[in-house]
């Protein structure tokens, strides 16, 4: 296991799916949807591919406005595109769309701006003569392999390419592994050598042990450990030109602090534009959250577990002897909070400072001429000090929780 201290403080990244089918504007599963035959995708799609303007220090800038401390870019999905130059295949950015390397000026401007470096890798590849089926509605299942030789091959494959990206960029912080190779994938022994030569890496679980966090996918629902929720801005991965179902800036802030109350991380997804643009509403969504973020940060760093139950009005989180109540909903003039256990020594508003008048009454606490409506449209968050560490009044096990 590797030292997941920065992950854990970071809370928040960005995940960016990009490649050959962000030219179709379909989604990053165009390929297998539509059953696009290999010499009809890289005609359509790959010699489309042009990135002309690609600028991932402008990637990285939002990143950091948005208040994000690391990036994971999809190097290769299971369409089988890579975006570095590999040898082992010619299907790749340098030798066929873009004609270059797109992935070293990612990892220098994230570097430049300070975030973490994370590649994603998909072990899946639909135009790989061994990998079982390209058109499955289901992930392929280890008896479909055509054979033992095949799988073997397709083994030395993906093995070969992640020793490329985890030999030629220097230090990677995250391998985030996706797509579904057959079992058996010899997933334990490709991750040590992943482990020999990025000692520091921070592996997900999706290509079997050792790993380091676990991941959900599209979902907020907590795992055991050190967890990351990886979520999109729409309901796609890759850029779709006719998907315009975007989360506004309150939902986004509204995921990361529930990921942070249950003690994980927030992975929020952009698809880029085929000529390595942004979407104008992400970049909107994302600098609106960020500048929320910048008035109330306090509460996210390495954000406990929260101990307290689902509120009226919004959501718990705490660290060190401070709990936070993000309101996402006003209480109207007077907010009750029938949580805290401990002794309130102070409470004020995050974003500005301002001491809030309250009054403790046992298990009540009591906030009074609240602002109606809350101050902050996305949410109003009160910081409440408390002595020794936070506990709520009642501890809850097994009760339903609205998610």
């Amino acid at each position: 296991m590797s030292d997941t201290a920065w992950f854990t403080e970071a809370r928040y990244g960005m995940f960016i799916h990009w490649g050959a089918y962000s030219v179709a504007g379909r989604g990053e599963w165009v390929m297998n949807r539509e059953r696009i035959p290999y010499s009809e995708y890289v005609e359509k799609y790959v010699r489309n591919f042009k990135a002309e303007r690609y600028d991932p220090a402008g990637w990285a800038a939002l990143a950091a406005r948005a208040g994000m401390k690391y990036m994971v870019l999809t190097t290769r999905h299971h369409d089988g595109f890579a975006l570095w130059d590999t040898r082992t295949s010619d299907f790749n950015a340098a030798k066929m769309g873009p004609k270059r390397d797109l992935l070293k000026p990612y990892v220098e401007a994230a570097r430049a701006a300070g975030l973490k470096v994370g590649f994603y890798f998909s072990g899946a590849d639909w135009r790989h003569e061994d990998y079982p089926t390209a058109y499955a509605r289901d992930w392929p299942k280890s008896q479909e392999w055509r054979d033992e030789e095949s799988r073997k091959r397709f083994i030395r494959y993906y093995r070969a390419q992640l020793e490329e990206l985890m030999s030629n960029y220097g230090p990677i912080d995250i391998l985030w592994y996706d797509g579904c190779i057959p079992g058996p994938f010899d997933g334990e022994a490709a991750n040590a050598r992943v482990k020999e030569l990025q000692p520091g890496i921070l592996i997900n679980n999706r290509n079997g042990p050792p790993f380091d966090f676990t991941c959900q996918e599209q979902s907020l629902k907590p795992k055991d450990g050190v967890w990351e929720a990886c979520l999109t801005l729409n309901d796609n991965w890759g850029y779709h030109a006719g998907d315009n179902n975007w989360k506004d800036a309150r939902e986004v802030i509204r995921m990361l602090v529930t990921a942070a109350a249950k003690g994980g991380n927030l992975l929020l997804n952009v698809g880029p534009k085929a000529d390595g643009t942004l979407p104008e509403e992400s970049v909107r969504i994302l600098e609106q959250a960020g500048e929320w973020l910048a008035r109330n940060r306090a509460f996210l760093p390495d954000s406990p577990r929260s101990p307290f139950a689902y509120n009226n009005c919004g959501i718990l989180t705490w660290r060190g002897r401070t709990v936070y109540a993000h309101l996402f909903k006003a209480p109207g003039p007077e907010y009750c909070l029938a949580e805290i256990k401990n002794k309130v020594l102070a409470a004020r508003w995050l974003a500005t400072g301002e001491s809030i008048p309250f009054e403790q009454n046992g298990a009540r606490l009591f906030f009074r001429h609240i602002p109606f409506p809350l101050p902050d449209p996305i949410a109003a968050t009160i910081a409440i000090e408390v002595e020794g560490v936070p506990e709520p009044v009642t501890e809850q096990k097994t009760f339903w929780v609205p998610e």
